[in-house]
């Protein structure tokens, strides 16, 4: 596949992946490469793309022990917060335990919106964890064994828990952080860049994983 259209030198578009993973800005990629600052963010686009396209091809169905959630993006504004907050984008993880996240956008949060994902994405009889939002009502009596958590009185009971897909809402907010501001055009390529930071280990082996993307 590699990334399309690219007249970098194969030397300066490996730097450049290299920056990319240790999460150095395009601006200052370009500043410490003598780039202009258009060719590096271009550049790091196309390789958003391409992971984007990477991971919607290898996403299938999972089993197991599974955590759902569902988690808002944006900027700062005024008025009603967490679930259901204005002009926020809302986002649906599911997390296999001992395996990789699998992120969609999502217009709402309502169950027939979710219900369709999950059966989609999670093979029958798979044990699938949730806070007790009441959009999960329906696993209740579904092909799944639902465990909820009440947060509000606990944050884990025994394996009763969703803190790995917690916890990549909390990394995934911090790589966005320091953009300040992403457009909302193009809000899913940095969504599965943080994806692919969550799936793919440490950043030798992401390095490793998108030369051979890139093959580079």
């Amino acid at each position: 596949m590699g990334v399309k259209r690219c007249k970098l030198a194969n030397k300066t578009q490996r730097k450049l992946l290299e920056f990319f993973v240790l999460e150095v800005t395009a601006r200052a990629a370009a500043d410490l490469l003598g780039l202009q600052a258009n060719t590096t963010t271009l550049f790091y686009r196309k390789v958003r793309g391409l992971i984007a396209e990477r991971l919607e091809a290898a996403a299938s169905e999972v089993a197991g022990e599974i955590e759902l959630d569902e988690s808002y993006f944006g900027g700062v504004r005024k008025g009603k917060r967490g679930r259901g907050a204005a002009g926020k984008v809302p986002v649906f993880g599911i997390l296999k335990r001992g395996g990789k996240v699998y992120t969609q956008i999502i217009e709402n949060t309502r169950t027939g919106t979710l219900m369709p994902i999950i059966r989609s994405k999670i093979k029958p009889d798979s044990i699938v964890y949730t806070d007790s939002y009441r959009s999960y009502n329906a696993l209740d009596v579904s092909e799944f064994k639902h465990y909820r958590i009440n947060h509000s009185a606990v944050f884990a009971e025994g394996r009763n828990h969703i803190n790995g897909i917690e916890n990549f809402w909390n990394q995934a907010k911090r790589v966005l952080r320091k953009y300040n501001g992403i457009p909302a055009k193009h809000f899913y390529w940095f969504l599965k860049e943080s994806e692919f930071r969550f799936n793919y280990g440490t950043h030798q082996q992401q390095f490793v994983t998108l030369k051979r993307w890139c093959r580079l």
